[in-house]
C-alpha cells in the first residue's frame, strides 16, 4: 500500500513511519519546512512538501495514494489556548482528503483524543469506542471522517491517550509535568489526585495506527490506550521521586497558576475502555505501561529540580 502520511516527522509520525515500511508499505510524507522534510527521508520516506492550509496538494496526495493516515495538527495554536484555528484547519484538511478519496474504498485514519470523552456526560464509567460527542473542537474531524464511511471511504478515528510516552516524547504532557514540577520545586496534583488518564506508548500507538489503516472497518472509532485510567495522583508522585521533589495537593484555583495552560485539563477525569478496538484490530500492547516506563529513567536524564 502506498500510503500519505501527514505529520510524518512528528512524535506519533517518527514511530509510524518505520512501523509502515516495516510491514511493507511505501509512505509518503508531508513535510512543511526543510527541517521536517529531512526527517521524514532520514526515516525512508518519500518526501513530499506541503502543510495542512494547502488543500489542493492534500486532494492530490490523497488522490495519488492508496490511503491515508492524518496526523499532522496545528498544536502551536492549541497550545496558545485558540482552539478554534486548529481545529478549523483540520476540519478542511480532513474534508479535502475524504473528498478525494470519496468512493474508492480506500482507507482514510485520523487521530482525535479520548480527553474530548470528559465532555460528553459520560458518568460512573468509562468511555468508549461507541460514545460520541455532537460537535467540539477535533470532535468536529472525528464526526466528518466517519460520516466518510456513508460515501465509500472506509474511515477511521483513532482517538489518542493524552499521555503518549516514550523516549520518542519531548514535548509531551509528561515533559511538560516534568518541568513544571522541576521549576517549581515539588510535583502537584489537584484535590485527591483520583482523576484517570489513560496512556499509551508511542509504539503501541504506531502499530494501532497501521492496524487501524490496514483492516478497520469503515466508520470505525478506536482507542490508543494501554494504561486505561491513572489516578493522576500516581503520576505525579512517579515524577517527584525521580526528581526527588515534594509531592503536593493544590486546591482547583490554584491549578491554573501552578500548571499553565495545562490547568484545565489535569483534574479531567478520563477512564477509557479499550475493548472493541482489541476485538476488531487484535490490538495488544506489548511495550511498558507509563509508570513503568517512567522508572525506566530516559525522562529524567540530566534533569535536577
Amino acid at each position: 500500500m502506498r500510503v500519505f502520511v501527514t505529520g510524518a516527522s512528528g512524535h506519533i509520525g517518527s514511530a509510524v513511519v518505520p512501523e509502515l515500511l516495516g510491514a511493507g508499505h511505501q509512505v509518503v510524507g508531508l513535510a512543511r519546512s526543510d527541517a521536517s522534510a529531512d526527517k521524514v527521508a532520514a526515516l525512508g520516506a518519500e518526501v513530499r512538501r506541503g502543510d495542512l492550509d494547502d488543500l489542493d496538494g492534500l486532494r492530490e496526495a490523497a488522490a495519488l495514494a492508496d490511503g491515508v493516515l492524518h496526523l499532522a495538527y496545528k498544536h502551536e495554536a492549541m497550545l496558545r489556548g485558540d482552539l478554534v484555528t486548529g481545529a478549523v484547519a483540520d476540519l478542511r484538511a480532513v474534508e479535502a482528503m475524504g473528498e478525494a478519496l470519496t468512493g474508492s474504498d480506500k482507507p482514510l485514519v485520523i487521530m482525535g483524543g479520548t480527553l474530548l470523552l470528559t465532555f460528553a456526560g459520560i458518568t460512573g464509567r468509562p468511555g468508549t469506542e461507541e460514545d460520541v460527542l455532537a460537535s467540539a473542537p477535533r470532535a468536529d474531524s472525528e464526526n466528518a471522517v466517519i460520516a466518510l464511511a456513508g460515501r465509500g471511504v472506509r474511515s477511521a478515528a483513532v482517538r489518542l491517550s493524552p499521555v503518549v510516552h516514550s523516549a520518542y516524547d519531548r514535548g509531551g504532557f509528561i515533559p511538560t509535568l516534568i518541568s513544571i514540577a522541576a521549576g517549581k520545586g515539588f510535583s502537584a496534583y489537584v484535590g485527591e489526585g483520583a482523576n484517570h488518564w489513560p496512556a499509551v506508548h508511542t509504539l503501541d500507538a504506531a502499530r494501532l495506527c497501521r492496524l487501524a489503516l490496514e483492516k478497520a472497518p469503515a466508520g470505525s472509532r478506536l482507542h490508543a490506550a494501554a494504561d486505561e485510567g491513572i489516578p493522576f495522583r500516581r503520576i505525579a508522585e512517579s515524577i517527584g521521586r525521580h526528581l526527588d521533589v515534594p509531592v503536593k495537593s493544590v486546591t482547583a484555583e490554584e491549578a491554573a497558576d501552578h500548571f499553565g495552560f495545562l490547568g484545565a485539563l489535569v483534574t479531567l477525569d478520563n477512564p477509557v475502555s479499550t475493548a472493541r478496538t482489541r476485538e476488531v484490530l487484535g490490538w495488544q500492547p506489548v511495550h511498558p505501561g507509563l509508570l513503568a516506563d517512567l522508572d525506566e529513567g530516559h525522562y529524567f536524564a540530566g534533569r535536577t529540580a
